[in-house]
């Protein structure tokens, strides 16, 4: 007996990493999964070459990467039940074949894990319009369109259990603007649905995961290589080494994803989650106006009087920007 048993969960972009472990972990707590990424042997296999990258990334990237069908085979190796489906999620009518399959296959649809996403780096004089594409559209339209597809039988049902992925990056990193906006972005649409949908007894929150991926063995340490090169200053160390610690076996995501996707963990709705492989959970706060100033009589201001009141009394005298700490750890 499993915590999920009976429940019927669709992961996207668990050909591999991060997904992968999820999906895997949740068969393993009763959970019937469709397993998708959008082509047999991972798209990442043909954006990838050995020769942009050092030997040591290659040979990392190799010994993690997979497809839907692997995952599906591991999921059923171990007695569950799991059907791979092909797709990039963001193509509306693909989404809604994967919905429509999922309830065909075993009559509903349960659990969503939106973590398919377009990988990669880059800031605002670097980045092409089809990187920024890559980078966003995948990921925000492609867990929209399936929360679309797949409410109205969670409606109907009385139940549904919705999984954001998202990353730490979404409170903005440097060179990873793309990346950033598409996180941010996934944030934003929760806290929206949350509050639409929690009275169906469905509920939606945002994991920010850290754990084993073939794109944390590539674009990860070239991130690290750039943050340094643009900032002139190296990530904290510290900081580095726990993060390599953190991006252990991404089936240590999975008892934080099956318990908030469970019926006891149906009073969790509308937070922000960062979670490691390694076993660490950790809450973000929601953002709140945290002071105001207003013109006299709710009159224009005047630029010179809005000057001295933006600094006396709204940001304070030992106001420091934050832009002023580019690198990680600060």
């Amino acid at each position: 007996m499993g915590i999920l048993d009976g429940k019927v969960a669709i992961v996207t972009g668990s050909g591999q990493g991060i997904g992968s472990g999820i999906a895997i972990y949740l068969a393993r707590q009763g959970a019937k999964v469709i397993t998708n990424n959008r082509k047999p042997n991972g798209m990442s296999a043909q954006e990838y070459r050995k020769e942009d990258m050092p030997e040591e990334d290659w040979n990392e990237f190799i010994s993690l990467k997979g497809d839907a069908e692997k995952t599906a085979n591991i999921i059923k190796a171990e007695g569950g039940e799991a059907l791979p489906f092909y797709g990039d999620v963001s193509d509306w009518a693909t989404a809604e074949k994967m919905v429509q399959t999922a309830v065909d296959t075993w009559g509903r649809i349960d659990i969503i894990v939106n973590n398919a996403a377009g990988m990669g780096m880059g800031g605002i004089l670097a980045l092409t319009e089809e990187e920024w594409d890559k980078m966003t559209v995948s990921r925000s339209k492609g867990a929209f369109a399936l929360m679309h597809f797949a409410a109205p039988y969670m409606i109907e049902q009385g139940f549904g259990r919705i999984v954001n992925v998202a990353s730490d990056a979404w409170v903005g990193l440097p060179d990873n603007d793309a990346y950033s906006c598409s996180t941010a972005g996934m944030v934003g649409l929760s806290w929206a649905a949350a509050k639409e949908v929690y009275r169906h007894g469905i509920t939606v929150n945002v994991l920010c995961p850290q754990g084993a991926s073939p794109s944390h063995a590539v674009e990860y340490k070239k991130m690290v290589r750039n943050v340094e090169a643009i900032t002139g200053q190296a990530p904290d160390p510290r900081i580095l080494a726990m993060v390599e610690a953190d991006h252990g076996d991404p089936v240590g995501l999975g008892p934080f994803v099956a318990y908030v996707c469970s019926e006891e963990g149906g009073y969790i709705s509308g937070n922000v989650f960062a979670a490691t492989a390694a076993g660490k959970v950790s809450l973000y706060s929601n953002p709140k106006v945290v002071g105001q100033i207003q013109s006299e009589g709710g009159k224009l201001w005047d630029v010179d009087e809005l000057g001295v009141a933006l600094k006396r009394d709204l940001l304070g005298e030992d106001y420091e920007s934050d832009a002023a700490h580019a690198g990680w750890g600060h």
